[in-house]
């Protein structure tokens, strides 16, 4: 792989805060038009979770996501992308915070001589509860419905209106096994 092609990659994974500046265009043009996202409120087209995160962006709920470096595994026009990540999150009304870290797993394809991404899912891997105006009760069987790693955040997006519908990969998890073994026979494929 080539340092251009590094970078191009690098770009793409640290263009997520696009997302955090409601700059909806720009989010956007990370993503091949075929490409999809799968994450805890959300799961299909990602020009489809763009129009959504824009919904989001004009509820209580704000969101910030601090983005590590990209690993990258690539072969020939195709690379597998891990990053570490934290989600913040805070519900303004209801005065209830978290914060997540999780692990974006990105499949990314170079077309016509550009990189962009093509799927997004998330690992999770732990979070808490954060109280911004001090301690708020939170309802400990809503809580318990989700695995610990993510259960914090599944909480306050489902306070905030944005239903968590399914179970997600989790670290060390068969669901992570699974993915990274379909993004890998991707990658070679």
């Amino acid at each position: 792989m080539q340092v251009e092609d590094q970078i191009q990659i690098s770009d793409l994974i640290n263009g997520w805060m696009y997302r955090d500046l409601g700059a909806w265009d720009k989010l956007r043009g990370l993503f091949h038009a075929d490409g999809t996202i799968e994450v805890t409120w959300f799961e299909g087209a990602f020009g489809d979770f763009v129009d959504a995160s824009a919904r989001m962006g004009r509820s209580a709920l704000r969101t910030k996501h601090l983005i590590g470096s990209p690993v990258i595994s690539a072969h020939g026009n195709r690379a597998i992308v891990e990053t570490n990540a934290v989600i913040v999150a805070d519900n303004i009304e209801l005065g209830l915070g978290c914060a997540a870290h999780n692990r974006f797993i990105d499949r990314a394809e170079k077309r016509n001589g550009t990189w962009k991404l093509l799927r997004r899912e998330s690992v999770y891997d732990m979070g808490s509860f954060t109280f911004p105006s001090g301690v708020v009760e939170v309802a400990r069987d809503a809580v318990a419905r989700h695995p610990r790693e993510y259960a914090a955040l599944a909480y306050l997006l489902e306070q905030s209106g944005f239903p968590v519908r399914r179970v997600f990969a989790t670290r060390g998890s068969g669901l992570e096994r699974m993915m990274k073994a379909e993004a890998r026979d991707w990658l070679l494929g």
